[in-house]
């Protein structure tokens, strides 16, 4: 019989955050705005991010895609936990993120 073994951490034992919490608080990919992802306004999320992606210099794609990155890890990460409306506005962000780089055709 095989044993169990655990995905978690040194940290998350500590803590008690999974490891995707302590890289969207730690990541150099983007300096985002705190709580954006809580917003409620599709177009205000996608503006934040093109501007966080924009100043980046540690960035390892373009803009563009590091901006998507990080909105699409966001959601996968929260994944069940993320109440139905919130993932609707990020889903929305997402098409108004492809409007504000010029990426909607």
């Amino acid at each position: 019989m095989k044993k169990k073994t655990s995905h978690t951490t040194h940290n998350q034992k500590k803590t008690g955050k999974k490891w995707s919490a302590h890289v969207m608080e730690t990541s150099d990919a983007l300096d985002l705005k705190q709580g954006i992802f809580k917003s409620d306004d599709p177009q205000e999320i996608a503006e934040s991010l093109k501007r966080s992606s924009r100043k980046s210099h540690r960035r390892k794609g373009t803009p563009y895609q590091s901006a998507m990155s990080m909105l699409n890890f966001y959601i996968n990460r929260a994944g069940k936990n993320l109440p139905e409306k919130q993932k609707q506005t990020l889903e929305k962000a997402k098409e108004k993120l492809r409007v504000v780089f010029g990426r909607d055709k």
